[in-house]
């Protein structure tokens, strides 16, 4: 072990360190709470807490990365769903952002506003509390495409499209969704981000099923 530890070369920054030790113990107590024990859950821990504590990401040096890196980045997440149901009903339910929260569960509530902007209010993942933030529509081709964004001094920095277009029959829509948000907090933030992004994702395509359903039922 000794002969080990000093060829490894810290390429993790030390904000990012915390979190992976922070969310490795949370891992191994989860992992080893369940009646049914999750040797992969434990497994991922275990690496997790390695991370933290050598400072050292086998997939950094994978891909060559040396040193640790404070910058930070997107996340983006892409689903793809087709709508048994016309193109312009799709758009037109989409486009009214209040009608969110009946599909999607991660929403509490979305209130348009005066201005033309809205109010939106997300559960945190874990039920940890919720958060805010104000968007504004930036781009719009009714029944092909909606953009929007959060305002600037938002908590968490985020950007949404959706496409619609005629599936290859033309009896129903194709839906095309992209999410991607800033994480805040920096390389920490995204380094939570990224880790989680799996459970977004699972999220987020669950929505867009929702969705499928909540439409084709005729809500």
């Amino acid at each position: 072990m000794k002969d080990f530890l000093p060829k490894l070369h810290v390429n993790v920054s030390q904000a990012e360190r915390g979190f992976s030790l922070l969310a490795g113990a949370y891992l191994l107590y989860d992992a080893l709470g369940k009646e049914k024990k999750n040797g992969l859950e434990a497994v991922l821990a275990g690496y997790l807490l390695f991370r933290g504590a050598s400072g050292n990401c086998a997939a950094y040096d994978a891909i060559g990365k040396t040193k640790p890196d404070n910058r930070s980045r997107n996340v983006n997440i892409r689903i793809r769903q087709v709508v048994n149901k016309p193109r312009n009903e799709v758009y037109k339910f989409w486009r009214d952002f209040e009608n969110l929260p009946l599909f999607m569960e991660h929403l509490n509530n979305v209130t348009s506003l005066k201005d033309g902007n809205s109010l939106w209010e997300a559960k945190i993942p874990g039920g940890i509390g919720t958060i805010t933030w104000k968007s504004e529509i930036v781009k719009e081709r009714p029944n092909e495409l909606l953009g929007w964004r959060s305002l600037p001094d938002s908590p968490i920095n985020n950007w949404g499209k959706i496409e619609f277009k005629d599936d290859l029959d033309g009896l129903g829509t194709e839906v095309k969704v992209v999410i991607s948000y800033h994480a805040p907090g920096g390389i920490a933030g995204e380094g939570a981000a990224r880790f989680f992004n799996p459970v977004f994702k699972e999220m987020l395509e669950e929505d867009v099923a929702n969705f499928k359903w909540f439409i084709e039922k005729g809500y």
